[in-house]
């Protein structure tokens, strides 16, 4: 299957990390969410109903990030792996990238990111 669905860029602020000074003082986090699915009928048909609605995507990634903190970002990036496969039968793989580029450390860096790829058991 080639059908994807592709968010990029979802900012939230979110409390997690290692140190109690990550989790104090939290930071922004950028997720980007890729999903393999089968958009074909959706192509043909023009209703939300065949496809997987992404703004409810967009909602779920923005509450779990900013939710419970955790100490490492790859959990989080778990957390939205699940909730993606597990609410929407049409998603049958994503992959999750999950950025923290401005976590408080004593070294100069762009970015730190995690990435994560799952697949619902079939």
């Amino acid at each position: 299957m080639n059908d994807k669905i592709i968010l990029t860029g979802i900012e939230a602020y979110g409390h997690h990390g290692c140190t109690e000074e990550e989790r104090c003082a939290g930071s922004f986090l950028k997720v980007d969410v890729e999903i393999d699915a089968d958009l074909s009928k959706a192509g043909k048909s023009d209703d939300l109903e065949d496809t997987i609605d992404y703004s409810k995507i967009l909602f779920d990634v923005k509450k779990i990030v900013e939710g419970t903190p955790r100490k490492l970002i790859e959990t989080v990036a778990e957390e939205i792996a699940e909730k993606i496969l597990n609410d929407f039968d049409k998603a049958r793989r994503v992959k999750i990238i999950l950025h923290k580029p401005n976590a408080p450390l004593p070294v100069k860096y762009a970015d730190a990111a995690v990435a994560i790829v799952r697949e619902k058991l079939k």
